[in-house]
């Protein structure tokens, strides 16, 4: 799988210039690029049907990746705001206490602004020294789930969090895409994402 872009909309302080952070970024970029279909081909290659790619068995594959590098799973931040976020997809604990965080969306448009107002709630409340949303291009994006959150649908919305007040952080977004499209491999299974097929 390839990177076509990494958008910061937040990128101050000391941390975002830092050797961890550039580790950090590695390691994100490394997993992406690891993704592949058919498993075993070395590139991922996506069959070109309209909505009939799966997203879930996509994101599995690059968690399991992070998790070689000591990311943790799942995990619900515990944040001084009385707004209760769901878990985050990913995080790495950092030397100072905080985390950096990565989401890879599986939902609708409206998760990809709940990933990132996640994010920002956390570089508000200092758990979090930054995050990272993954999401497809619009050319990735016909081709999988119906109505799955794109890079092209929540670009226009950018100026909110790149106005945050911020002192020290980093968001970013990363658009991903296939490799290449062939009709010769399978289409990727959909799993379950609650009671919704992705």
């Amino acid at each position: 799988m390839k990177i076509i872009k990494v958008e910061f909309l937040i990128k101050k302080g000391p941390f975002a210039t830092s050797s961890t952070f550039k580790n950090i970024l590695d390691e994100i970029t490394k997993a992406i690029s690891t993704v592949t279909h058919p498993e075993g081909s070395g590139q991922f290659i996506l069959n070109p049907t309209r909505q009939a790619n799966g997203v879930v068995p996509i994101k599995k594959n690059f968690m399991q990746s992070l998790v070689g590098n000591d990311w943790r799973l799942e995990h619900r931040m515990s944040i001084a705001s009385r707004l209760k976020p769901g878990p985050i997809d990913a995080v790495k604990k950092l030397s100072d206490g905080r985390y950096f965080s990565v989401e890879w969306e599986t939902g609708n448009i409206s998760s990809s602004h709940r990933a990132l107002n996640k994010i920002a709630i956390g570089l508000l409340d200092g758990v979090l020294a930054g995050g990272i949303l993954v999401l497809p291009s619009r050319t990735m994006y016909q081709y999988l789930t119906d109505r799955i959150g794109n890079y092209a649908e929540i670009e226009p919305y950018f100026p909110v969090w790149k106005n945050l007040q911020i002192k020290e952080g980093v968001l970013a977004v990363i658009e991903i895409e296939h490799d290449s499209l062939s009709t010769a491999v399978p289409t990727i299974r959909k799993g379950t994402d609650g009671r919704v097929l992705r």
